[in-house]
């Protein structure tokens, strides 16, 4: 009896939406018919005197306020896009470099009209001056300014994991991040010139065995990307040494970066020509 009632029940309800649905097109018609009725009134219909009072600025306004959302509310519905997607493009411009890397992505993702503003090369390259620096305005990258931030941001990437194995001691690692090549250098901060894979191994391990674990920051990462080579230069500060100037080269091999070339300088400091040359 209760299985009997509730299938009933759902009928009924299904009826009443159904009904409502029904009376809601119905409106709609009337609706449209009055309006088309009204834009063409009767020649033989006198028209009303215009109103000079108060009231008919107030309700002048109201007309625009309802013309112009009414205008909106079709143009959306006839284009499928919002306020937002239908700005010029120098003010979505403008609106996206807010936001970050992730939330930029996340955006193209919402639909096809956000997809195109958030792949902008306008946008991409507000968010690489943003992120990285203003020194590369001139460059026109060959893949687009997404691209070019992607990879920009893999390399800078790279160079963190190669001072990360500088605070880890790892030689294992250290030789696993080299180019295994003959013409791979390695400048220390002695001068001291090491040429050749096996020559640059052996001086980190020298260079890890002399030296204490030392707490350092690196700041002011600059780098350039090409095709299959990329450089980065940066600003070494230690706690005991430095602060230094390090230039670090890589080459795309095998479907990643290699170093290929480290050089560490000592930095001069307020226009000192002789400074103590210490290890980097």
């Amino acid at each position: 009896m209760e299985t009997l009632t509730l299938a009933f029940s759902s009928h009924q309800s299904l009826l009443i939406a159904s009904s409502l649905t029904l009376l809601s097109l119905l409106l709609a018609l009337l609706t449209l018919r009055s309006k088309s009725s009204k834009s063409s009134p009767p020649p033989s219909t006198p028209l009303a005197k215009p109103c000079n009072c108060s009231c008919n600025a107030a309700r002048d306004s109201t007309t625009d306020m309802v013309v112009t959302t009414t205008a909106a509310s079709v143009a959306e519905r006839q284009t499928g896009a919002s306020m937002m997607e239908q700005l010029v493009p120098e003010i979505t411009t403008h609106a996206l470099s807010y936001l970050d890397y992730p939330s930029l992505c996340r955006l193209s993702m919402t639909n096809s009209l956000m997809r195109r503003a958030a792949n902008d090369d306008n946008a991409w390259k507000a968010l690489y001056h943003k992120d990285f620096t203003l020194e590369q305005d001139s460059v026109t990258p060959v893949n687009g300014w997404k691209a070019y931030y992607a990879a920009t941001r893999a390399i800078v990437n790279v160079n963190t994991q190669f001072f990360n194995i500088i605070r880890e001691r790892s030689l294992p690692a250290m030789s696993r991040f080299w180019l295994n090549a003959d013409y791979v250098k390695c400048v220390h901060a002695s001068g001291e010139l090491f040429s050749g894979y096996d020559a640059v191994i052996q001086s980190w391990q020298l260079e890890f065995n002399w030296e204490q674990g030392v707490d350092f920051q690196v700041r002011d990462v600059r780098a350039r990307v090409l095709t299959d080579m990329a450089w980065v230069t940066m600003k070494f500060f230690a706690d005991m040494n430095g602060p230094f100037n390090i230039t670090n080269i890589f080459e795309f091999h095998n479907e990643r970066w290699y170093m290929v070339h480290h050089h560490s300088s000592v930095m001069l400091l307020d226009g000192e020509g002789d400074n103590q040359i210490v290890h980097a």
